[in-house]
């Protein structure tokens, strides 16, 4: 399996240095800026497996930053981990819901951020690496495009495929629809929200095999959720 790139945005030179070569040493790609707009224009030339986003930076803000990646199809599943001295849970609620996959409180120690971006890569590079992946009793295997649970093979129309997929790659996270409709239809994509709703009915009863639950959750007035049993 091919090393890690990370995207490392953090305009404190001292921190950038050190964890770059933290993480260097353990075997990762790190291409790092201090600046958002720079930021934007590397992770367009060249998706990372994962960034790591200060949010007080130069240029474009982090949550910024965060907010235009995820808009991008070509970044909008990259996970974004972000840094912040904010303590305040409304802060780490923005920054969630903005779409970030994780955060950590400065001060922190490179070994506790290590162990942070190991944890969300391990959810992650399975697919990245066209391995089969696992979420409870469901199993992916993106070479073949096949879903199986218990032992069944899904019957799936493309968008139900990618639907299903994207929910397996990100499990137990809630996605509003707009969410799921940038990162299953695309960002150019002209369909209705409420499209996403005749969909998940449709991959409901798709994934339905004998005395199993239903996987996918729903959460009112935010979005879905896969709920793996």
């Amino acid at each position: 399996m091919s090393a890690p790139k990370l995207l490392l945005v953090e305009d404190d030179t001292a921190l950038a240095e050190l964890l770059q070569y933290r993480f260097e040493n353990e075997g990762y790609v790190v291409r790092a800026t201090p600046d958002g707009d720079e930021a934007l224009v590397m992770a367009a030339e060249d998706p990372p497996d994962l960034v790591i986003l200060d949010w007080m930076i130069e240029g474009v803000s982090g949550i910024e930053v965060c907010r235009r990646l995820r808009r991008d199809r070509a970044t909008a599943h990259v996970p974004i981990l972000m840094l912040t001295a904010r303590e305040a849970e409304d802060d780490r609620v923005r920054g969630l819901e903005t779409g970030a996959d994780d955060y950590v409180t400065k001060p922190f120690s490179p070994r506790e951020l290590l162990a942070r971006v190991s944890a969300v890569l391990r959810r992650v590079r399975p697919a990245l690496a066209g391995e089969t992946i696992e979420a409870g009793d469901l199993k992916l295997d993106p070479v073949a495009h096949r879903i199986e649970r218990r032992g069944h093979e899904m019957r799936l129309g493309p968008t139900e495929y990618r639907l299903a997929k994207f929910f397996i790659e990100h499990p137990r996270r809630v996605f509003s629809r707009a969410q799921l409709l940038d990162a299953v239809w695309g960002t150019q994509s002209e369909i209705e929200e409420r499209t996403v709703d005749v969909h998940i009915r449709r991959l409901r009863k798709a994934l339905t095999v004998p005395n199993a639950p239903d996987p996918i959750r729903t959460i009112r007035s935010a979005g879905y959720a896969l709920e793996p049993s």
